[in-house]
């Protein structure tokens, strides 16, 4: 039996806020599309306090950015990059192209195209997210994407160096300083000083997101990425600690971010809320965590891990933490997730920041039908045909025509009956 010990809101309770969002996003697309740079300098002006003469950065500027890291700060994002390339470099290996003769001279087959150009957002209002300058640029590089614009908003007043030094060094061919919807808008559309992209990829705030769904059509995306999720599956071998440390750690995202325990102890259940409050004691991200816990936080009390596993698939988290004695049956049964993180040695910090899977996942449900992304995002899977024999040619255009004839199209009808009066046999005949 399930029991729900502590309920979250629902996101019908968001839809007044996501109305809202909607409008102004709608204006901000508009000023751009009429007014290009001056809207979108307005815009920086008024959401960020950002008015630079340009917005990209100069070779000079991202140099600085670089020399600026410390010896240990460079080391560490050379090694949170490598993490990333070698894992997109192994996903790449199993792309390949394809061919195969269906028929006696026909052929099929399949090329694996990169984008040609491609933005990576990194959200860097709140908090620096220097990791998504590695998960979107490394991942474009690796895909060998030939134009990789980067874009961050400003942080305290300019630009962060670590992102900027994390774009550089994970293969970024244009950074720029701007932020928010106007910057999204810019890019899709294209500015005076912004040429636009073939795909924009990267998390981002509620406007953010919003900017890239109107957009969608006009530029590809990645997904529509909302705020932050966190389920933890446990029993009775997790400990109410680490629950709670796994929970915080990314409700700290931000208010509306859902953290869920879904568990068959009964004592962890319990135990809970009392941890979450130590911890929340002494976090220093608390104001953010504690309307996070508070507002969606959920327990959920289950009998045994079918049920788990039943809940996990309904919520279909981003994060899913398996923290049970026995986490792969969960690997091999559990089918609504954007990312896995199974057993207590690691955790979803570990695939936000370094161990080279991507951070940039599914939300708000869209696990049912979608991963995360991944190198394969940036790549196009192109199909191809060739018919090498007028025989083949021929025995395909008589099932065509016939086809196109049911449905009523003439005109593809008469395309199938022009190669079986070329390469039919009475054809070939005649011409003999």
């Amino acid at each position: 039996m399930i029991e729900i010990l502590k309920a979250g809101k629902r996101a019908a309770s968001q839809a007044a806020v996501a109305a809202e969002v909607r409008g102004v996003v709608a204006d901000i697309v508009a000023a751009v599309g009429s007014r290009g740079d001056a809207a979108v300098r307005e815009l920086s002006l008024k959401f960020d306090g950002w008015n630079p003469p340009t917005f990209r950065l100069s070779d000079k500027h991202i140099a600085e950015c670089v020399a600026s890291l410390t010896p240990q700060e460079r080391k560490d994002i050379e090694f949170a990059q490598a993490q990333v390339r070698r894992f997109a470099e192994v996903q790449k290996s199993a792309l390949r192209d394809v061919e195969v003769e269906t028929l006696p001279g026909v052929f099929l087959g399949h090329k694996n195209i990169p984008v040609q150009s491609v933005a990576c957002y990194v959200p860097g209002g709140k908090y620096p997210l220097i990791a998504s300058a590695h998960m979107g640029v490394v991942t474009a590089s690796v895909a060998g994407v030939e134009r990789i614009v980067a874009v961050a908003p400003p942080f305290k007043g300019g630009p962060n160096a670590a992102i900027v030094a994390a774009m550089h060094l994970g293969g970024a061919h244009e950074i720029y300083c701007v932020g928010g919807a106007q910057a999204i808008a810019a890019l899709a559309l294209g500015t005076e000083q912004i040429a636009a992209v073939d795909m924009i990829v990267g998390p981002g705030n509620a406007y953010v997101a919003e900017a890239k769904r109107q957009l969608f059509g006009k530029v590809g995306i990645d997904l529509i990425a909302g705020p932050t999720e966190t389920l933890l599956i446990s029993d009775e071998s997790c400990d109410a600690e680490m629950a709670a440390a796994d929970l915080l750690g990314q409700a700290e995202h931000g208010v509306d971010s859902p953290t869920v325990l879904v568990t068959t102890s009964r004592a962890l259940a319990e135990a809970l809320p009392a941890e979450i409050e130590r911890q929340l004691a002494i976090l220093p991200t608390a104001p953010i965590a504690r309307v996070a816990w508070e507002n969606y936080g959920e327990i959920i009390l289950c009998s045994t891990r079918e049920e788990m596993l039943s809940e996990g698939d309904r919520i279909a988290s981003e994060h899913v933490q398996i923290l049970t004695k026995d986490p792969d049956w969960f690997l091999q049964n559990m089918r609504n997730y954007g990312a896995l993180f199974l057993g207590a040695r690691t955790t979803v910090s570990y695939g936000d920041k370094v161990i080279g899977t991507n951070h940039t996942l599914p939300t708000m449900g869209a696990a049912r039908y979608t991963g995360g992304l991944w190198v394969g995002k940036f790549i196009k899977t192109c199909t191809y045909q060739r018919v090498m024999t007028d025989e083949a040619s021929a025995l395909i255009g008589e099932y065509c025509s016939r086809l196109c004839a049911m449905e009523g199209f003439a005109g593809h009808q008469e395309q199938a009956d022009l190669r079986v009066r070329r390469y039919g046999r009475q054809a070939v005949e005649t011409a003999r």
